[in-house]
């Protein structure tokens, strides 16, 4: 979309709602008014009552307008052909009704557009001397005479939850121990300091302290000894994890600093996630914080800030033309964050004042060059040559004052490192203070000191600005860390689903207590488990907030943590998660279905709603459960997690060939088909069937529909046509139709349509060919696969869960066929081994050898009146593409789905390919975090595997006129390679993926900073929402008798439709009421607040507003507020 703006509500202190504003701003011209004084009594509730009337207009004519304007661009009419595509049908001169544009912003001189950089940066990586990724750093000694140089050096133990051991183990061996000597050595000595990062860590220690120890922490942190820094759950990957996701383990994090420690965090700590995103910056920011240190970019690029001395920065989002999303970020310039990486240029010098590993020890300076204790007779000449490196290291920067971190990797553990490491220190400190004629102070510190004493010297004002990202990061050579993109796509999936699960139970839950206060004049139901219900939400929200650490979502843990991460026993598994938030789910909906909440009883033995999918393992793919039907109804319940009304098609499997289903609210008779369950993939089962029918949802509603077994032919039923050359499949089904074409027919190609989309196929391999607009034009989109396989040899590193180093021989065909026909005259090539060209080429002779199947493929067309598809059934991969035959966003996409099994597979890795005609030349956009798009450009002067870019859930290709977007339910990696999208998938399980694919027409653009700014249109920001949300069927068990239900409906209307409720969190106490929350937004007051709802970050009691409306949202803003409701 051209514009997107998120706004989060903290409903009355108790409860948030997080909602995201896309697109444009309706004009609001009322102003905010001011509070009333006290003792007006009945004239002031009279006047409040006016002004409740008053927004109920509004926002009722508010709606009005912005459903008009979805109908107008999702039914488009007359010229407005191809779809909406909100972000560039219209032109500035041409703006939407009722609507406002941003202004088009340039960058200054002094903004730094990270795209421009890597068009510069030539990428040789020639030798630099001890700085082997840099230049040799010179200096003349007197810079600092007339400002002295002020050194702070901050120690720092880098835990992760979760790597090479377990979290348990972790903490069990290692990070108790760290914790429990920071308390007694930062006692010892008030000028020791350190900072800490992991809240999960930090919780559980908690936990085991005694009131005088927990005493000593508020003390340390109140001098200021100890500083808890960023303070999400865990240090999250920025590639992978979905904004959602980011910001609940923030929240997570800093609501228990707030209850728990009465702070909040100031400095951001990111040193080890694979690459940096400016969605966690902008979340940092909108937290209240106000700087952050980033550590993992590409060598090349640190090179090129540090010569530019621009390692210090504003970051500024991309669609941004003010500071007001500005955060300011310090870069360390070297390799890593360990002590030989970061007192200086020179590690073999650096590794010398990293007293862990003094001789005797168990650790070692590489370079053969140990530290030595520091005495009275060595000291000058230790404190000299120490001097020299933060005298050089100084150099990169634009002020006198330096960082310099110490630590590593779980740091701290034995008491002795303490004493070893700070007071070697502090006699070099003391050498220091001594000798004023060296220019020079050093002091233990925080982030916080070291940001004061920065600013100080050097305003933020006079800080440059940087635009974009840090991916794709290089450590070294040609080691680009794209594998963990798409490293373990199994569990990448099953985040997204425990994300989904999660925000639809908050949702729920939240609106569960509300309507239950209303109901019972401010008392909860009784026999409703609420505080249980609580605690499993919040397990829930951890095992998520917990499986965002930068080695869990990223699959670079070992194996046995990984299978940890599904069998924990504090914070749950994933699945185990998963299963209990649905507990809540079905509770809740249990109580608000029914017309009679006296009949309410809560057995957890016995539950009055069950979901109709069930997963074995953590580690298996989810399975449907069969409903028995008969003539009696059965219950079934369907809720859409969505604010917007929408038409599904809702899946179940039955035990029968006919079923009707009704909506038990109105009696109507649902649109429906049956289609076949496939035990194989030419052999239907004979005792399942799926039972597919058309939804009506509204918004956040629970619906009841009754499902029975009826007369033969009572509901349609899919017919099917198989294809494979050269040996006609056997075909098994009693109760389908099914088709084997032969003569012309057999070879003409598949085609399938509905009133907005044509496909056409092959009819060999039954892969995608062409794609048309109804109203439009026809464009060459082809899937293919492809193998990837990894470099040989002795002594070469190979592809693994981080890196992506591919064979010489770059991408292998996955031939189909020795007869597969050759790609249309009008497609580029598909080998990787040249630079992307500026003109079209034909498929040559020239392509690597191709692997191919054993016998052709098995085609499977099905078509029926709610959906049609073309199913490949292949070696590796069963592939379909699907196109519902429904109106409105769901109608317009291609649905692609991917059953991948290469269990059998050793160092390749699979690639779904999409080539298009679409002129897009060397530059594409993925998505950040699911928040924002990033320009793309693929650059031949790079190797292959630096060109894939992390993609969360979107990614498209655009020229003047056409745009193909591809939106994924699960993140990996994407490149644009030649004209066309690639995702990798690799694992070690049978991992299903999920995908829509979207043809728009398009014109116009924007640019911000030199860059192109671009968005996800309407259309395609919808139907990412569905395939993010789909909507939860929940079924009564047949041997529970059922009282008499009601629907659920919330809202009376969708809410706009540029507008995304982000979550409905409950935040500590479940005792509150939120009665009328949605059904209409009665709000008595509001004050602004941060975005982890801190009450630090609160405006004052002044600033409460005695009015019902929020206004003066700026695209892409998350704003959040704490409202009361009347």
């Amino acid at each position: 979309m051209k514009r997107k703006r998120l706004l989060a509500l903290f409903v009355g202190g108790v409860f948030i709602a997080a909602v995201m504003s896309l697109h444009r701003m309706l004009e609001q011209g009322a102003e905010p008014q001011q509070e009333a004084p006290a003792g007006q009594g009945d004239q002031d509730l009279s006047r409040l009552a006016q002004k409740i009337d008053r927004l109920e207009r509004l926002l009722s004519d508010n709606n009005r307008l912005v459903a008009t304007l979805r109908d107008s661009l999702l039914h488009p009419k007359g010229d407005n052909r191809g779809g909406a595509n909100v972000s560039s049908a219209h032109s500035p001169a041409d703006p939407l009704p009722g609507c406002r544009l941003a202004d088009e912003t340039k960058g200054g001189a002094d903004e730094v557009q990270l795209l421009d950089v890597y068009d510069r940066l030539p990428f040789d990586n020639p030798p630099g001397g001890v700085w082997k990724q840099g230049f040799d750093i010179r200096y003349q000694g007197d810079e600092w005479d007339e400002t002295p140089l002020e050194v702070i050096l901050v120690p720092h133990s880098h835990n992760d939850p979760g790597w090479l051991k377990t979290f348990d183990n972790y903490y069990h061996d290692q990070t108790k121990h760290i914790l429990n000597n920071m308390l007694t050595k930062l006692s010892e000595d008030s000028r020791r300091k350190m900072i800490w990062a992991e809240i999960s860590y930090f919780s559980k220690w908690w936990e085991e302290l005694d009131q005088k120890k927990r005493d000593t922490v508020k003390r340390l942190l109140a001098g200021g000894q100890l500083e808890m820094v960023t303070g999400g759950w865990v240090m999250a990957d920025e590639a992978n994890s979905h904004y959602y996701a980011l910001l609940d383990q923030l929240i997570e994090g800093h609501q228990w600093i707030q209850t728990h420690l009465g702070l909040k965090p100031s400095s951001g700590w990111a040193i080890d996630p694979f690459g940096h995103s400016p969605s966690m910056a902008y979340l940092l920011k909108g937290a209240g914080l106000s700087n952050m240190v980033i550590q993992r970019v590409h060598y090349a690029v640190k090179k090129e800030f540090a010569r530019q001395q621009t390692l210090e920065f504003k970051w500024r989002q991309s669609w941004d033309s003010s500071p007001l999303t500005d955060i300011t970020c310090h870069m360390m310039p070297f390799y890593s964050y360990d002590v030989p990486h970061t007192c200086g240029p020179d590690p073999a010098v650096c590794c010398q004042f990293d007293f862990h590993r003094l001789p005797g020890g168990r650790v070692f300076c590489p370079w053969r060059v140990p530290p030595q204790p520091i005495t009275e007779q060595n000291v000058q000449e230790r404190a000299l040559l120490l001097l020299d490196q933060y005298r050089r290291k100084s150099r990169l920067f634009r002020s006198p004052v330096l960082f310099v971190p110490l630590g590593d990797d779980f740091r701290f553990v034995e008491s002795s490192e303490w004493d070893a490491q700070f007071r070697n220190y502090q006699r070099l400190f003391d050498f220091f203070q001594t000798h004023p004629e060296l220019h020079v102070s050093a002091r233990f510190g925080t982030l916080s000191d070291y940001f004061q004493a920065l600013q100080k010297v050097l305003p933020v004002s006079s800080l440059p600005t940087v635009r974009g990202d840090f991916f794709t990061y290089a450590d070294r050579d040609d080691h680009y860390w794209s594998g963990y993109f798409t490293s373990r796509p199994f569990y990448k999936r099953l985040d997204r689903t425990l994300e989904a699960t999660l925000r639809a139970t908050e949702i729920l839950y939240s609106l569960t207590l509300a309507a239950m206060r209303s109901h019972g004049d401010g008392r909860l139901a009784t026999g409703f488990p609420a505080q249980d219900h609580f605690l499993l939400l919040t397990a829930g929200r951890r095992s998520l907030a917990l499986f965002q650490h930068h080695d869990a979502v990223t699959g670079t843990a070992r194996d046995p943590v990984v299978m940890d991460y599904g069998n924990r026993y504090q914070q749950g598994t994933l699945l185990e998660s998963i299963q209990k938030l649905r507990k809540v789910l079905q509770s809740s909906a249990h109580w608000l279905l029914l017309l009679d909440k006296s009949q309410y009883h809560h057995d957890q033995s016995k539950p009055f709603l069950l979901t109709d999918d069930v997963m074995s393992a953590q580690d298996a793919l989810p399975q449907k459960t069969k409903i028995t039907l008969s003539e009696e109804p059965r219950i079934l319940i369907v809720y859409n997690p969505t604010e917007q009304i929408r038409s599904s098609v809702v899946s179940v499997v039955i035990d029968s060939p006919d079923a009707q289903v009704i909506d038990a609210e109105t009696g109507r008779p649902m649109a429906a088909q049956i289609s076949a369950v496939w035990a194989e993939p030419s052999r239907a089962s004979t005792d399942s069937f799926q039972l597919d029918f058309l939804s009506e949802l509204p918004p956040l509603s629970l619906v009841v529909y009754h499902v029975t077994r009826s007369s033969s032919g009572s509901a349609p039923r899919a017919r099917y046509t198989f294809h494979r050359r050269g040996n006609p499949p056997t075909i098994h089904s009693e109760h389908f139709q099914m088709f084997r074409p032969q003569g012309p027919e057999a070879n003409a190609p598949l085609s399938l349509s509905n009133k907005h989309v044509q496909i056409w196929s092959s009819p060999e391999t039954g892969l995608m060919q062409k794609l048309r607009l109804r109203a439009g034009s026809e464009h060459h989109v082809q899937v293919h696969f492809l193998w990837y396989g990894t470099r040989t040899g002795a002594n070469r590193d190979k592809s693994g869960a981080y890196l992506f180093l591919p064979g010489e021989e770059g991408a292998q065909v996955y031939r189909l066929t020795d007869s597969s026909p050759p790609l249309p005259p009008q497609v580029y090539r598909l080998t990787d081994s040249l630079p992307l060209p500026p003109q079209v080429y034909r498929l040559t002779d020239s392509l690597p050898s191709p692997l191919r199947c054993t016998e052709p493929p098995l085609v499977r067309v099905s078509r029926g009146p709610l959906y049609s598809d073309i199913t490949s059934c292949l070696r590796h991969v069963t592939h379909t593409v699907r196109l519902y035959h429904l109106e409105g966003h769901a109608g317009r996409s291609l649905e692609i789905s991917n059953m991948v099994d290469i269990r059998s597979q050793v160092n390749r890795e699979l690639v779904m390919r999409i080539v298009t005609d679409v002129a897009s030349g060397n530059r594409f956009h993925s998505d950040l975090n699911s928040f924002q798009m990033q320009q793309r450009r693929t650059l031949s002067k790079l190797p292959l595997q630096a060109n894939f870019y992390p993609m969360t859930s979107a990614a498209f290709l655009q020229d003047a006129e056409t745009r193909i977007t591809v939106l994924s339910a699960q993140s990996q990696g994407v490149a644009s390679l030649r004209p066309g999208l690639g995702q990798g998938v690799t694992d070690n399980k049978r991992t299903s993926s999920l995908y829509h694919l979207l043809l728009e027409e398009r014109r116009g653009g924007q640019e911000v900073g030199g860059a192109s700014v671009e968005h996800l249109s309407l259309l395609a920001h919808l139907t990412s929402l569905s395939l993010s949300h789909p909507p939860i069927t929940m079924v009564a068990p047949v041997d529970v008798q059922v009282p008499k239900l009601r629907p659920f409906l919330p809202l009376r209307s969708s809410l706009p439709c540029d507008l995304h409720l982000l979550n409905l969190r409950t935040l500590e106490d479940p005792q509150v009421d939120l009665a009328a929350v949605f059904a209409p937004l009665r709000f008595s007051a509001l004050r602004r607040s941060g975005l982890t709802m801190l009450r630090h970050d609160d405006e004052p009691q002044s600033a409460r507003q005695q009015q019902t409306r929020i206004i003066s949202l700026r695209p892409m803003d998350i704003s959040a507020f704490r409202v009361e409701i009347q």
